[in-house]
């Protein structure tokens, strides 16, 4: 981005001065705001329609600009954004080792969530537990991810992503090995919350992978990053064949938490985001990670000054605020992202708790007459490749919606009185889509929001997706005991629900650069 200076003699020399003194506390300056009809002062000359407004308190008059008298400074050196320099170096061997870390990432948590629906069996004829304590083995773990997400973004904004990581990784590799030793069920529900409140924090690793890929190539590695999760499901089911009938869950508990601190170990190599360093002022090692990165590429830098996208050489903006999410300028999308991340949940969990009743039954018009008959060990998500393909091609917004129709849509197809084969067509197309949607909504989430709130703003959508993932075994296993067709209306309205709010959305994220600083109307 070209610096920018104003014609006219007091505007001009205002401007200037505020570019340079903005970070000074001893700066004298009266009180300046920039704003224009668009909501941004640079590139105003893209339209007629576009006016640039100085607000002077306390000296100057208030003073109009045409677009046409913005012209860039010709005695102004080169500058350069992070998005920019991302995506000159473009995606390379950095990015490669990146994505392979962050899907291990995925696949270490996938393992531990998967321990649920395994663990829960082996306690009830070990430790003779009822079925509302075996709910709680799983519910507990839900709690301290649904507390502690929040949280977790906030350490992520104010102290750095790689931070965040090492300490919330380490936190479910500690518990998940200890709680192999649990002597009891009260012990064994005590340290399965800590492992929940470490999993909190790993939906972050999608913030740090995202701010270091390239604009092009960011939606469809996010997108694919839940291959990763899917594999690391299937992974946790053959261990538990071969561990649990000879040595049994101690040991797959233990096991299963030897991947995480693999992770820790791996995160040594990784930096620190050049965004968070950005964000918090420190421009000097912001440019060395892009330099390191720009070295590992075999690709050059950007030639000149590393500034904000605002244009300074450092942004001093407070970081990880949660009043920042529901201010002015962001209240809608957050609202209308609560919403769709609470939905996603609460169908996705839905339709896997719901896959496990149905596929006892047989059909949808025998539930309460449930066979032996197990359901599918591994996820059925390959719809993934169709959500790359189109996330570019239709948008953030239009994905997600679609997603979330064609997912209530053969919800809705479950309330007729079919086979199995049949309604295992059904229950994969309804997994796959809603698959989908939740990875569009992991991609739109760090994008629509500044480095400032990115970290606090996934964790509030997750904190909400956790809500929806505990409302969802009432409805899944309670209410479809009462009427299969009342739980099944219920999930497809919630998606259609989820649908709108995404059409809702202000802001389209496909082509947009990642802000790195909070622009105020």
């Amino acid at each position: 981005m070209e610096k920018l200076f104003l014609v006219g003699k007091e505007a001009q020399k205002l401007r200037q001065a505020h570019l340079d003194d903005v970070n000074s506390r001893d700066s004298h300056l009266p009180y300046v705001s920039f704003t224009s009809s668009s909501g941004r002062y640079e590139n105003l000359d893209e339209s007629g329609e576009n006016t640039l407004r100085v607000d002077v308190t306390g000296g100057l008059p208030e003073r109009r600009l045409r677009p046409e008298e913005i012209l860039p400074d010709p005695a102004a050196p080169p500058t350069f954004t992070v998005d920019q320099a991302v995506d000159k170096i473009g995606f390379g061997k950095f990015q490669l080792k990146l994505s392979c870390l962050a899907g291990f990432a995925w696949m270490a948590d996938a393992m531990e969530m998967m321990i649920l629906s395994i663990l829960s069996p082996a306690l009830k004829c070990e430790w003779e537990l009822d079925g509302w304590q075996q709910a709680l083995v799983t519910t507990v773990v839900f709690c301290g991810m649904m507390l502690s997400s929040a949280i977790w973004g906030k350490i992520s904004d104010k102290y750095g992503r790689r931070v965040e990581l090492l300490i919330c990784s380490f936190i479910t590799f500690f518990y998940g090995l200890i709680s192999a030793f649990a002597p009891n069920f009260l012990w064994l529900l005590f340290l399965r919350g800590f492992v929940g409140i470490g999993i909190g924090g790993s939906p972050q690793s999608v913030t740090l992978y995202s701010e270091f890929l390239p604009s092009k190539q960011r939606a469809k590695c996010l997108v694919l990053t839940e291959v990763f999760w899917a594999l690391g499901s299937c992974f946790e089911v053959l261990l538990a064949l071969f561990v649990m009938p000879t040595l049994g869950w101690r040991w797959l508990l233990g096991l299963s938490s030897i991947p995480l601190i693999i992770f820790d170990i791996a995160c040594l190599w990784m930096p620190e985001s050049a965004r968070y360093f950005m964000a918090s002022g420190q421009t000097e090692k912001a440019y060395a990670v892009l330099q390191r990165i720009a070295n590992e590429n075999g690709q050059p830098m950007p030639p000149g000054e590393l500034v904000t996208d605002a244009g300074n050489s450092k942004d001093t903006a407070p970081r990880g605020r949660f009043r920042d999410l529901v201010g002015p300028d962001m209240r809608r999308t957050t609202l209308l992202l609560w919403i769709i991340w609470l939905g996603n949940a609460f169908s996705y969990y839905g339709i896997v708790l719901m896959t496990t009743e149905l596929f006892g039954a047989g059909d949808t018009c025998h539930v309460s007459q449930q066979a032996a008959l197990p359901k599918p060990p591994c996820p059925l998500e390959c719809p993934l490749f169709l959500t790359a393909v189109i996330i570019d091609l239709l948008g953030r917004k239009r994905t997600m919606a679609l997603e979330f129709i064609v997912y209530s849509i053969f919800v809705f197809l479950l309330c007729i009185c079919t086979g199995r084969v049949v309604m295992t067509l059904f229950l994969f197309v309804a997994r796959g889509f809603i698959s989908g949607a939740f990875q569009t909504a992991y991609v739109y989430t760090p994008e629509v929001y500044p480095t400032s709130m990115r970290s606090i703003g996934l964790g509030m959508c997750s904190t909400m997706a956790r809500i929806g993932a505990i409302l969802a075994p009432f409805n899944s296993q309670v209410v479809l005991n009462y009427s299969v067709y009342g739980a099944i209306s219920i999930f497809g309205c919630v998606a259609l629900a989820a649908a709108g709010a995404s059409l809702l959305l202000p802001i389209e994220t496909r082509g947009r650069e990642m802000k790195d600083t909070r622009v105020i109307h």
